[in-house]
């Protein structure tokens, strides 16, 4: 890869990792709701999980849509169920005197890394990649793609958990994290939209 593709390729990989979506949001609220520590093992989720998507959909996942269109609505009809699910975690995330349920905790590492195959965002992502990237599909491409990934992975799910535990000190009463809250399930159901109308 040359250094002018792996520039360009860098500079995709952080603007789609960077810019708000379901991971973001789900990131910032975990921030906001358990903290830097309790999020880490979310963070470490999202940021190898959707590489190893990533690289998955280069060796051979992309076939799969070729082969059975149907596939696609599938997913896409899981995608939004699970994704309605997990707002309703969030918005019932603190209970009304605010405190993190002693029963609510933030997604584990494995949890962060499954939710990769029912994120929409990550789906399209991972295909544009792959598409403008790594176009032969060769193993050295398709690796590059996802150590590129790897890399902006990491600026984007630090900072936007760092978002949210600053936010923190504005949620510091009930009725302000309730509010946050249901404003980022509400923004997570509307991430959808565009799932739902292409």
């Amino acid at each position: 890869m040359t250094a002018e593709l792996l520039f360009a390729l860098t500079g995709f990989a952080l603007v789609t990792v960077i810019t708000p979506g379901p991971n973001n949001l789900m990131l910032m609220t975990s921030g906001a709701n358990f903290g830097f520590r309790r999020s880490v093992p979310h963070m470490i989720g999202v940021g190898l999980g959707f590489p190893l998507m990533v690289l998955t959909v280069g060796l051979g996942v992309m076939q799969v849509f070729d082969l059975w269109p149907g596939f696609y609505i599938t997913l896409k009809v899981l995608s939004v169920i699970y994704m309605l699910w997990l707002a309703w975690k969030i918005a019932n995330a603190a209970p009304p005197d605010g405190t993190p349920q002693a029963t609510s905790s933030p997604l584990t590492f494995f949890q962060a890394a499954a939710f990769q195959w029912v994120n929409p965002k990550a789906w399209s992502m991972a295909l544009g990649a792959i598409t403008l990237y790594a176009t032969g599909r060769d193993l050295a491409a398709v690796l590059w793609v996802a150590g590129a990934y790897v890399a902006m992975g990491c600026i984007s799910t630090t900072s936007w958990t760092i978002l949210g535990q600053q936010l923190r000190r504005i949620l510091n009463r009930p009725k302000r994290l309730r509010v946050f809250n249901w404003t980022m399930a509400l923004l997570l159901i509307a991430s959808l939209i565009p799932v739902l109308t292409g």
